[in-house]
């Protein structure tokens, strides 16, 4: 785990390039990301990896009626947590903290539909395009890569989610209610979600 860490770091202080840390707004970079209801009496915590499949997916294919059945109710509230496997997912998560908070999960989607295209390129400049896109310049996102306290808030979600979740794979899902939580490992159908989340309900 360590060593994993240790290669993610060191492979983003090799990209990062001076920058203007002013373009870097860092309470909004490291706060906590919910999409729903902050009061909602569920949690769904997800650990994801940028750069895992199985996380694009669930993005794609799960959220979708995941959001309409219980987050747009205000049933549940989805907790989005990084664990970036490699040096690109870390750097994408970068870039996704420096969009604007109530773009971040759009971010996401973008990111996840159009995974395969920026990891076959060189991931940053490919990061860099999709992030014009989306509103935030290249210059933003150089200032991002160069802010190591963001970085650092990355690294403790990825180590949370190791210790206290005892996450290993991606996506991991970590459902609390006030009787207690539940853990759902991995691509799974969307009938283990409702019936798990049904389960903590009021």
């Amino acid at each position: 785990m360590r060593r994993i860490l240790s290669l993610i770091v060191v492979g983003l202080t090799f990209w990062a390039v001076t920058a203007n840390a002013a373009e870097v707004n860092l309470d909004e970079a490291i706060q906590e990301r919910v999409l729903g209801d902050p009061n909602a009496p569920v949690t769904m915590i997800e650990f994801s990896s940028l750069t895992c499949p199985h996380c694009a997916d669930f993005h794609k294919d799960k959220l979708p009626e995941i959001k309409k059945k219980y987050i747009d109710t205000g049933k549940v509230k989805l907790v989005y947590r990084d664990f970036p496997w490699d040096q690109a997912a870390a750097a994408a998560a970068l870039l996704a903290r420096c969009s604007p908070p109530d773009r971040y999960f759009k971010f996401l989607d973008a990111l996840f539909r159009n995974r395969e295209k920026w990891i076959s390129e060189n991931p940053i400049e490919g990061l860099t395009r999709l992030g014009k896109m989306g509103g935030v310049s290249e210059d933003k996102f150089k200032a991002c890569l160069s802010e190591g306290k963001i970085m650092d808030d990355i690294i403790k979600s990825r180590m949370e989610g190791a210790q206290k979740y005892e996450v290993s794979a991606t996506p991991t899902f970590i459902i609390k209610g006030a009787d207690g939580e539940e853990k759902i490992e991995g691509d799974v159908d969307l009938e283990e979600f409702e019936s798990t989340i049904d389960k903590f309900l009021p």
